[in-house]
């Protein structure tokens, strides 16, 4: 029988919150008593490769030193640490989080850095995360595995340090280990945002990536653009393919693809902070009752969200004049609903909250919000969700986001600017357009790498415009039924494995900053771009809104 969930068997699991899911697992494999059955497979990695495919991970402990285990005593001088990822703290300027695994334990890991490459006195303690995952199908082995991390805090802002991860018997300042250093950038502090204008930065962003030829090509063309951060909307390697109860995919969950991912993405990720958000392949239901079990173990993300317990990757951070925030569309989605209401409100709320306060931060140009599920999309596959227009759209709209960024659907889309679900402005390829009286644009970034999606419609795009007045799709409405429309938004698709880069020109007070998004081939080629333009100083006013119930733009 299919299990599509780390074996929930489908029919079942598409019954099942992710909660009763997790339930169903551990009782299923209590009775058994198969939670430490059998050998363990320790350190995939060093055994089979990391495209092993035997299943992995597990629960998550808490912080400890790795001293013992299944492979206490092993000589770790032979065991190299792999899968280096960074994010930022909450305040780019001064904090960063790296992260790595080791695929078996070892004594006393930790973080050194410094300011330059022969100066690693700074040295920390590293946290572990260990995750065990039982032999969830017949045939398969339990697996442990070692996640890391280090919480810098206080650093100098608009500063490159230097970083090396080791253990007891691997120190990355030796003369052996040196090669495996690796660097980071904190972000210029935002407190002189008037002392000078902010030099010009690029950042990157796509969903849908698993481990592929595909993306390994996006990943080489994103460092490329030097990017100041990257941001994934979320189905990031897809350890579990089916999707919390969806059964298009008849593989069963296989956690070593985790191992991989790390792998594969560790020559972007070790050096670009890799800001991630949770779609509906990230809930895996044996690792905790929310499904994010296994995401709190392999992530260090910002911890300013409304609730880290229900929804963790739901937090926010500032770049130079530009804000971000991640959401989780799994709270809200009709088409998944595993998870769907698992804030209890709390998110929305949040959003709003912070939405307002980046409005009223005068440092702050731009606002960009990433999530996974499309508000507005028109592939034959997923299409838009009904959930995220009516939690979240009212929302973008009032405080007219500058930029929304989804994946979920495996292909490029962009709308026009959108105001009450209708086309508010029309933004064709090289367009410009302003938030503040345009409305807002949608894009559709879900081809990083997962096996591509369609249209009922042609593609149309920079160069190959076949240009429709409207296209006949739908979206999920409660209770997960379809519901046909014609929309005329759809402005630009794009079938191929794409990303996009996002270059942000910082103006000085009274004029206008800008943000270009193009939209990028694997091979490099542009297929898409537009300009959002943004009075510096134009912020929002509680006072007036244009609804008239308050809070407005102060035109």
């Amino acid at each position: 029988m299919e299990t599509p969930n780390m074996g929930v068997p489908v029919k079942l699991a598409e019954r099942m919150s992710m909660a009763e899911q997790h339930e169903y697992l551990r009782a299923r494999f209590s009775r058994r008593r198969m939670l430490r059955a059998g050998a363990v497979s320790v350190g995939a990695l060093a055994v089979g490769g990391v495209l092993g495919g035997g299943t992995a991970s597990a629960a998550p402990a808490s912080p400890q030193l790795l001293t013992g285990g299944v492979a206490a005593g092993v000589d770790g001088s032979l065991v190299a640490p792999i899968g280096r990822h960074l994010s930022f703290g909450p305040e780019p300027d001064t904090q960063f989080r790296v992260s790595w695994q080791v695929p078996a334990p070892v004594k006393r890991p930790f973080l050194r850095y410094g300011r330059n490459p022969w100066d690693l006195g700074h040295r920390i303690e590293a946290e572990v995360r260990t995750l065990h995952t039982p032999a969830l199908t017949p045939g398969s082995q339990p697996v442990d595995q070692y996640y890391l991390h280090v919480a810098l805090e206080d650093l100098r802002p608009d500063t490159t340090y230097y970083y090396g991860v080791g253990h007891q018997g691997f120190d990355p300042a030796s003369q052996q280990a040196i090669s495996t250093l690796g660097t980071f950038r904190t972000a210029p502090s935002r407190e002189h945002r008037w002392g000078k204008v902010y030099e010009p930065f690029t950042f990157t962003a796509f969903g849908d990536q698993g481990v592929s030829d595909h993306a390994k090509g996006n990943d080489h063309i994103i460092l490329a653009q030097n990017p100041a951060f990257h941001l994934h909307a979320g189905d990031i390697c897809y350890a579990d393919p089916a999707g919390s109860g969806q059964d298009a995919d008849k593989s069963v969950y296989a956690a070593t693809t985790w191992d991989a991912f790390l792998v594969q993405t560790e020559t972007v990720a070790s050096t670009v902070p890799w800001m991630v958000s949770y779609g509906n392949h990230d809930m895996e239901a044996w690792y905790s009752p929310n499904g994010y079990g296994g995401e709190n173990a392999r992530f260090y993300l910002p911890d300013n969200g409304p609730d880290r317990r229900s929804v963790p990757g739901v937090y926010s951070f500032r770049y130079k004049n530009v804000g971000v925030i991640s959401l989780d569309a799994n709270d809200v989605s009709y088409e998944i609903p595993a998870n769907l209401g698992i804030s209890a409100g709390k998110q929305t709320r949040w959003l709003e909250r912070t939405l307002k306060d980046l409005r009223n931060d005068e440092t702050v140009d731009f606002v960009v919000v990433f999530f996974h599920h499309c508000a507005f999309s028109t592939t034959h596959q997923h299409a838009s969700e009904g959930g995220v227009r009516e939690a979240w759209v009212p929302l973008f709209e009032k405080y007219r986001v500058d930029l929304v960024i989804n994946g979920h659907n495996h292909v490029y889309e962009r709308t026009d600017a959108i105001l009450g679900n209708k086309v508010s402005k029309a933004v064709p390829s090289g367009a410009t357009v302003e938030p503040a009286t345009d409305g807002v644009v949608y894009v559709t970034a879900g081809a990083a790498g997962r096996s591509l999606y369609r249209f009922d419609a042609p593609d149309t795009y920079e160069g190959h415009e076949q240009r429709l007045d409207s296209v006949d799709t739908f979206y999920f409405a409660k209770g997960g039924g379809k519901v046909t429309e014609k929309v005329e938004w759809s402005r630009v698709r794009y079938t191929g494995y794409s990303f996009i880069k996002v270059d942000v020109k910082p103006a000085h007070l009274g004029l206008k900053s800008e943000m270009t998004v193009t939209a990028l081939a694997e091979d490099g080629t542009r297929v898409d771009h537009y300009t959002i333009l943004r009075t510096v100083g134009d912020g929002w006013d509680s006072d007036h809104d244009d609804d008239g119930e308050g809070g407005g733009w102060g035109w």
